[in-house]
């Protein structure tokens, strides 16, 4: 496999590494989920200046009271992710846990050196407080 560069004039991005990102929603809707997979998506891309391209796979995962919509049918509406792999999981339940939660693990490419950014928003960000 080809490693891809992020530019055509960067250097390549030899350096394969993994994301973890999660946000929630206040309702368990298609429009809510829609937009927050969305805003966490942009957050991943933006952030770490990411071309599909760069995308390996992305894991999604939501707690038990999200059934609304698949979060990867979002990420598969996107412009050149039609390359990624996707898959949607159920999150473990576990008492007292954050709920409504949307959770990711994405593995891709960065430069050599550079250091992944982890997207953790809206009520999410409780959940590691180290990556704000």
């Amino acid at each position: 496999m080809a490693v891809p560069s992020m530019t055509n004039s960067s250097p390549p991005c030899n350096q394969l590494v993994a994301w973890r990102g999660a946000t929630t929603v206040n309702e368990n809707t298609t429009t809510a989920v829609d937009q927050a997979v969305s805003e966490l998506l942009d957050a991943l891309v933006n952030r770490n200046q990411l071309q599909p391209r760069h995308l390996i796979s992305v894991v999604f995962s939501v707690t038990a009271d999200l059934d609304a919509m698949f979060p990867a049918s979002v990420a598969r509406r996107r412009p050149g992710w039609e390359g990624v792999a996707l898959l949607d999981t159920q999150q473990m339940h576990v008492p007292g846990n954050l709920g409504r939660c949307i959770r990711f693990l994405a593995h891709g490419w960065l430069p050599e050196g550079r250091l992944p950014e982890h997207p953790y928003l809206r009520g999410a960000v409780s959940l590691r407080p180290d990556r704000q």
